[in-house]
């Protein structure tokens, strides 16, 4: 895992936490960043949910030991290597774990970014839940251009 920001604006930032619709939308930005040339940065992002109480399960020992950066950087990367075997011509990926909710972390990184992507529908959680849709609040307050991918 790569935690490393590119400054330049010509980057796609894509957010990524393992779900159907953020696989699609990583495929998405591949294929954008190809043909572009930009650099893409795959960003996740965590958050002990003991801020928010221990509903729906959640306990800190949630990931057999690992911390919770650890263990997203683990889905992250994961998630990455299967997205890249499935298409014809992958290009380079960094990757980072960003402390945060996930509509917040990705609207900081993408700052200065060509474009920011995201999935329709991602894992939700019980932060979710209270604060609202990560791809709607990405596109309300996104400082750069936003795909949402179905």
């Amino acid at each position: 895992m790569t935690d490393h920001v590119t400054d330049s604006a010509d980057r796609i930032v894509v957010g990524v936490d393992g779900s159907p619709g953020s696989k699609t939308a990583l495929k998405w930005a591949m294929n954008q960043a190809r043909l572009t040339g930009a650099a893409l940065e795959a960003i996740t992002s965590w958050q002990d949910p003991v801020q928010y109480g221990t509903a729906y399960g959640w306990t800190t020992t949630a990931f057999e030991g690992d911390s919770f950066a650890v263990a997203m950087g683990k889905v992250l990367d994961e998630t990455v290597a299967e997205v890249t075997a499935q298409v014809p011509r992958p290009v380079a990926v960094l990757t980072r774990v960003v402390e945060g909710h996930p509509a917040e972390a990705l609207l900081r990184v993408a700052a200065g970014a060509q474009l920011l992507v995201v999935g329709s529908r991602g894992h939700g959680t019980f932060a979710g839940i209270v604060l609202g849709s990560v791809s709607q609040h990405c596109v309300q307050h996104a400082p750069c251009p936003v795909v949402v991918v179905p």
